[in-house]
C-alpha cells in the first residue's frame, strides 16, 4: 500500500506518491514500513521540502496508530482487521485502467 496525496484539479484527480509504502500481509500480526530511504532521497535532492517530509512522517505515524497497532496500543480497528472499513469502500470502485 502506498501513502499518497490526492489533489483535485480542473483536469481531474492527481495522485502524488509520498514515497512511504506499507506491506501488510493478510492475517499477520505485523507490518513493514518500506521506502523511507526514498523519502530521505527526495528530501536531500530537493524534490520535496522539509515541511512536506514532516507531514509525510506525521501521517505515516498517524496511519500506524489508527489502523495497524493492536487494540491495547490504541488502534481504532479490531485486531487483524485490515484493510479498515474506511478503506474497503475504495476497493469497490471501478479500476482506472479498465
Amino acid at each position: 500500500m502506498d501513502l499518497v496525496e490526492v489533489e483535485v484539479t480542473e483536469a481531474g484527480l492527481v495522485v502524488h506518491d509520498l514515497y512511504v509504502d506499507f506491506l501488510v500481509p493478510p492475517g499477520a500480526d505485523r507490518y513493514h514500513v518500506l521506502d523511507l530511504d526514498e523519502l530521505g532521497d527526495a528530501l536531500s535532492q530537493g524534490h520535496i521540502t522539509a515541511a512536506q517530509c514532516s507531514t509525510v512522517l506525521s501521517n505515516t505515524q498517524r496511519f500506524i496508530e489508527r489502523h495497524l497497532r493492536a487494540t491495547q496500543m490504541g488502534s481504532v480497528d479490531p485486531p487483524h482487521r485490515f484493510p479498515p472499513e474506511c478503506i474497503t469502500a475504495l476497493d469497490r470502485l471501478p479500476c482506472f485502467f479498465e
